[in-house]
């Protein structure tokens, strides 16, 4: 496949202490790849909002479960987007996920609970979810709009 050669791959337990080494990751990934900071924020919190669900809802909450993050900078031609794309593939066997079923309430009722896929759709260009055999396949694209060049980690 073609892409920038930059790869960060993640394998972590079901165990929601693990999202913030998730969101630490992701937030320094897309330092890397040139997003703006309140870019990276966004990105951080769609990520960090699909790890919650798949353990909340495709592993109902069971600690010793697997999830593989895949997150990449990918040429244009390989993106669909005409530029750079950071594309972020979630995969998990857990319950397959239902888009009929899910009960998306109103950005206009204040209370906890049921953003996540608005956070999600709002933060990314693309969300693309289906199931691959056993498995629950989640991909996310975001445009890298680079306000500053890519760079290296520091002391390299």
């Amino acid at each position: 496949m073609k892409g920038s050669g930059l790869l960060l791959k993640l394998e972590v337990s079901s165990d929601p202490r693990l999202l913030c080494v998730v969101r630490a990751a992701v937030e320094n990934f897309t330092e890397i790849c040139g997003f703006s900071p309140p870019a990276c924020r966004a990105v951080t919190r769609a990520v960090d909002e699909a790890v919650a669900n798949v353990i909340r809802h495709a592993y109902g909450n069971k600690p010793d479960q697997w999830i593989e993050i895949t997150c990449r900078l990918v040429e244009p031609e390989v993106a669909g987007q005409g530029v750079p794309s950071l594309e972020i593939v979630m995969l998990d066997e857990g319950v397959p996920f239902e888009p009929d079923k899910v009960k998306e309430r109103s950005l206009d009722e204040v209370k906890p609970g049921g953003l996540g896929l608005h956070f999600i759709r709002d933060s990314m260009d693309l969300m693309e979810h289906r199931r691959v055999g056993k498995q629950n396949q989640l991909r996310l694209v975001k445009q890298v709009k680079a306000e500053k060049p890519i760079q290296a980690c520091e002391g390299e």
